[in-house]
């Protein structure tokens, strides 16, 4: 099994963790990481963008002006699509964008997302983030410490409410409890924080 290293929230390393080689340690499938990530962004989407067509519209009903004679173009209503106020022709209607995947495509999607923050040591294994009360500068400190990137996903077991209020307000860092851990997050930010209780977790799912 791999190992990675254990740090503190101070940033001392305290030992190494082992960590499921079949979770952390497979080799990424770029076309199915592909496919999670437009299925996420696809369901996300609300598809309830919508346009009258000329039979929708207003007015009509009534032929604007004889068929011939008046040296002007024959037009049989003012709702026409050529007329300023007329109907949209192929214009959008509220439709469904969402799209579904296998279960297995979709646990091997995870999978090799979180492989990939190992292989590019992008993954930090904290023992514990416990904070007295929600304190952004104690955050700020603690990502200091552990070498966090710019753009930085903290993933606890539990969802410490002091942690998530510490994190939140700092630009770049995102919060999140690990049942709500997915492949768009984990792909769009640099570095995985992780505390050792959510791993368990994540293996337990997942192994």
């Amino acid at each position: 099994m791999p190992k990675v290293a254990l740090y503190d929230m101070s940033g001392a390393q305290i030992g190494d963790l082992e960590i499921s080689d079949d979770v952390f340690g497979i080799k990424p499938n770029e076309a199915v990481l592909y496919q999670f990530v437009k299925m996420q962004l696809a369901n996300k989407r609300a598809g309830t963008a919508s346009t009258k067509t000329r039979s929708e519209v207003s007015g009509g009903g009534k032929k604007p002006w004889r068929q011939k004679g008046t040296g002007r173009a024959r037009a049989g209503s003012n709702r026409s699509p050529v007329w300023k106020g007329g109907g949209i022709v192929f214009g959008p209607k509220p439709r469904d964008y969402s799209m579904k995947l296998p279960r297995k495509v979709r646990r091997l999607a995870m999978k090799s997302a979180l492989s990939s923050k190992v292989q590019d040591n992008n993954l930090i294994v904290v023992d514990s983030l416990n904070f007295d009360e929600p304190k952004t500068k104690l955050m700020a400190a603690t990502l200091e410490a552990l070498n966090a990137g710019k753009k930085t996903l903290v993933v606890t077991a539990d969802g410490d409410p002091n942690v998530v209020k510490s994190a939140r307000n700092i630009p770049g860092v995102k919060p999140l409890r690990v049942d709500f851990m997915n492949v768009y997050d984990l792909l769009n930010y640099d570095t995985l924080l992780i505390t050792r209780d959510a791993v368990a977790k994540v293996e337990e799912v997942f192994a």
